[in-house]
């Protein structure tokens, strides 16, 4: 859309007359309705959410040190600069530990414990008038050394290992299909449940007795494989992680001096290697995509419970024990500390109180400065103090600094300078603002 066209008065054009008469003089030319690009819009500020729970803001370190200026009045303040560099180190030692403690705690260290389970059934209402019913349990837990499981308060007392359920992957108990032929699949899956329970319970209605097979699936982590025939005989390792069957391949090939003396990045292959590899020599980097054949999922446990309606309730309690990896008791630990070292609101509360009482000093040392310096020549600072308030006022109200002098633009003379006539067509040329009085404005 074209720009509005205003009309012009008579000064006006006088004027332009005159300053276009000027730049001719000096070979130049003025085109008062070129376009003219509008100043560039500041950019936007970045919004900012303000969260209610925001923390608060620890002190800088600056914040807690004396002024020189004070440290001078005050010599005893020595010590308290001695300590804040006691201080210092501190803080670096703890953030040094703290980084290793969170590295250890990344690939924590395990320790392998019998979990023993226990698979039984009860039942009720079997002879009575009301519908039968039955109660498939599986539980289990952690062996502690010398810990008697037979005990009557064993699964009473709190362990320090994780729960049952924390071991498995996937549970899947399959009933008969000719009793239960709608629901006779009951599968849990570690993945959708957030909690861990001490272990499961299938109730169903029935008075007949049959066989129920369970398939219990291992949760490993990292997660771990089973070795092939082949790669079983190399390393003597059933099962194992990833990084542990490239690390002891590596020590394999180590103690048997293998590696390629012109090009180390290669090994040679004795016979047991050449059955997993199939080569005379193999790259270290490709160790890890060449074992992947050799590497299966680690066998289910499969067991098999037969529900038994008649007799003393609980019926069946066998037990199966299954070697799993736990923490290491220094893990919980390690994760106890580190969370009492993070909640410093005590050692916070105390920086604050610091921080405002160094504010505090700083407020007395400046109070002092004024009134010594008022005590040794009172005349001399009343004058200093005067000077630099009214340059200060000077400041405030704009008449220093800004490049504007009172006084000289009072004087007739001071318009009648070259760039005065530039200034008014730039005036009267501006783009009026909306709902303006100016010049030039409807």
């Amino acid at each position: 859309m074209a720009p509005a066209q205003y009309p012009i008065s008579q000064a006006h054009a006088i004027v332009q007359a005159q300053f276009q008469a000027q730049l001719q003089a000096h070979g130049l030319t003025f085109n008062p309705t070129a376009k003219r690009f509008p100043p560039k819009p500041p950019a936007p500020f970045k919004p900012v959410e303000l969260l209610p729970t925001a923390r608060r803001k620890r002190p800088k370190p600056n914040e807690k040190h004396l002024p020189e200026k004070a440290s001078a009045i005050l010599p005893e303040s020595a010590l308290y600069t001695q300590l804040l560099d006691l201080e210092a180190r501190l803080d670096a030692a703890l953030a040094r530990k703290k980084v290793d403690i969170h590295e250890a705690l990344k690939n924590p260290l395990c320790v392998q414990k019998t979990l023993r389970i226990f698979v039984f059934n009860t039942f009720s209402n079997q002879n009575r008038s009301e519908p039968p019913t039955w109660t498939l349990k599986i539980i289990g837990r952690v062996l502690d050394d010398g810990e008697d499981p037979d005990h009557p308060g064993f699964f009473q007392r709190p362990s320090p290992y994780p729960k049952f359920s924390a071991f498995f992957k996937r549970v899947t108990i399959s009933l008969d299909k000719r009793l239960y032929p709608d629901s006779n699949i009951i599968t849990w899956e570690n993945s959708r449940s957030s909690a861990t329970h001490e272990g499961f319970e299938v109730k169903r209605k029935g008075d007949q007795e049959f066989s129920a097979q369970i398939r219990l699936e291992m949760n490993y982590s990292p997660e771990k494989f089973m070795l092939s025939p082949a790669l079983r005989e190399v390393l003597g390792v059933q099962v194992d992680t990833r990084a542990r069957i490239v690390s002891a391949i590596w020590h394999y090939v180590k103690a048997r001096k293998l590696q390629n003396q012109s090009d180390p990045s290669f090994f040679h292959c004795d016979q047991p290697l050449q059955n997993v590899f199939g080569e005379d020599k193999v790259k270290f980097s490709m160790v890890s995509q060449k074992i992947s054949h050799h590497l299966f999922p680690p066998q289910v446990i499969l067991l098999e419970h037969k529900i038994v309606l008649s007799g003393s309730s609980p019926v069946g309690s066998a037990c199966y024990d299954v070697m799993v990896d736990v923490p290491f008791p220094i893990q919980r630990e390690l994760s106890a500390l580190v969370a009492n070292v993070d909640k410093n609101r005590e050692v916070d509360a105390c920086d604050e109180s610091i921080c405002g009482i160094i504010r505090k000093i700083h407020e007395h040392r400046r109070r002092r400065a004024f009134f010594v310096g008022f005590s040794q020549s009172p005349l001399e600072f009343i004058k200093a103090l005067v000077e630099s308030q009214n340059k200060d006022m000077k400041i405030l109200v704009g008449e220093s600094g800004s490049g504007h002098n009172a006084d000289k633009e009072r004087k007739s003379d001071f318009f009648k300078q070259p760039w005065v006539d530039d200034a008014i067509v730039r005036f009267l040329n501006r783009k009026p603002a909306v709902g303006s009085n100016v010049p030039g404005s409807t």
